[in-house]
């Protein structure tokens, strides 16, 4: 009797119970979204029964100067932790890639400690740091936000030193070797062959740094001095009181922010694989 063929790794994708798995769990993660969407344009104070389509509490959440003010920080933190993180985890994933020295074992594991330790336990660390060293808290505008800005670039660049170093394990040391035997100097190799092939990388862990500090909330708490708010804090002070279709519509706009800025990394960084 003739044996039956083994199931290709992949085609357990069609199996049928495999496909309701899988929208089971895209229901779970996606329907409480959804409902929070849908109910930022209910026309009533109650987030429990549908009264009808409105825009009004998106034109009041646009009114509320305090609102807008947090989340103009918000985006303003999380474009400098960015761009810092991105500089920051790309040079540290460089150096634990291409150089060999004492403790860079020990030292490789010691820059993960921030995406490992609990973030209440960070937020409190740091806390106490910024405590400790005397950091003022009554900096004039936007200089205020420095506190958060270092805060949050301590959590996030590791995360893109992982990603970064994981491209970089796909290098091909024979085409910095032949910019190198064609007459470029170390800088020109590094600028010309290295940093194009770590773009992906690159673009990826700038997502993720930009994503974390926008809705980080824990951390923001602790780090954050007096009068200065950012969205994700502001919006937990509205739930406080109640759950209005206004904090819904304020969640939704930085869902939105938050999916056009995925949209647009991840296109630019399939544009920049297709280049490579």
């Amino acid at each position: 009797m003739a044996k039956k063929a083994a199931r290709a790794p992949l085609d357990y994708l069609n199996m049928p119970a495999m496909k309701a798995w899988l929208a089971g769990v895209f229901v779970f993660l996606y329907t409480p979204l959804m409902i929070l969407i849908l109910f930022s344009f209910n026309d009533s104070k109650a987030n429990v029964v549908w009264k009808g389509f409105t825009l009004k509490w998106y034109f009041k959440a646009f009114e509320n100067t305090q609102l807008r003010e947090a989340l103009f920080n918000s985006l303003l933190i999380a474009g400098v932790c960015t761009v810092i993180s991105v500089v920051l985890g790309a040079l540290m994933a460089f150096v634990f890639w291409r150089f060999k020295f004492p403790f860079k074992g020990p030292l490789e594991s010691g820059m993960n400690l921030p995406i490992v330790v609990p973030e209440i336990c960070f937020g409190v660390a740091v806390y106490l740091f910024f405590a400790r060293i005397g950091f003022p808290n009554d900096l004039p505008y936007p200089f205020n936000l420095t506190q958060i800005i270092l805060a949050h670039v301590t959590f996030a660049f590791p995360f893109v030193a992982i990603v970064v170093r994981a491209r970089l394990e796909s290098f091909n040391p024979e085409l910095e070797a032949a910019a190198l035997d064609l007459g470029a100097s170390r800088y020109q190799a590094f600028r010309d062959v290295i940093i194009p092939h770590m773009k992906p990388g690159l673009i990826a862990g700038g997502l993720l740094a930009f994503t974390l500090s926008l809705d980080d909330f824990v951390i923001t708490f602790f780090a954050s001095g007096p009068g200065t708010i950012t969205f994700p804090v502001m919006v937990y002070s509205m739930v406080r009181f109640s759950v209005t279709p206004e904090v819904n519509a304020a969640s939704t706009i930085i869902i939105l922010i938050t999916v056009l800025a995925t949209v647009l990394a991840l296109r630019a960084q399939s544009a920049t694989t297709k280049e490579s």
